[in-house]
């Protein structure tokens, strides 16, 4: 997808209105999972600055890489993730539903709320739009 098609999504799904929603978490230490293009757009486009951000996840990244900068948010490699004091994950891509199952799976004996960026699926906007 383009820049421009995610931006037509992010509004058709009213994510200023979702962001707002989140920003009652604006006091939990949150973890962002999905460092892709989807991620850098809507970071590029939309204030995060509410949020108290713990860093940002990827299974791309590598253990090397842990503590380095990216986007302005600290690296946290999957698999050290576990080992991080966080309150939330929000999932910053557009295909969430096997990540959400994967994360809720790999934190089940842990406290801590996963849940999507954005509520509604790419998938399901298309149905709308598309019938």
């Amino acid at each position: 997808m383009t820049e421009e098609e995610i931006l037509v999504y992010l509004k058709s799904v009213n994510f200023d209105k979702q962001l707002k929603k989140l920003s009652k978490l604006k006091n939990k230490k949150i973890v962002f999972y999905g460092a892709g293009e989807f991620f850098e757009i809507i970071k590029k486009h939309y204030d995060l600055s509410m949020f108290n951000i713990t860093g940002i996840s990827d299974k791309r990244f590598y253990i090397e890489q842990e503590g380095q900068d990216f986007l302005g948010y600290k690296i946290i490699p999957f698999e050290k993730l576990k080992n991080y004091d966080i309150d939330i994950i929000l999932i910053s891509t557009l295909k969430y539903l096997s990540i959400l199952d994967s994360l809720d799976k790999t934190f089940k004996d842990k406290r801590i709320k996963i849940e999507p960026l954005v509520k509604k699926t790419f998938i399901s906007v298309l149905k709308e739009i598309f019938g």
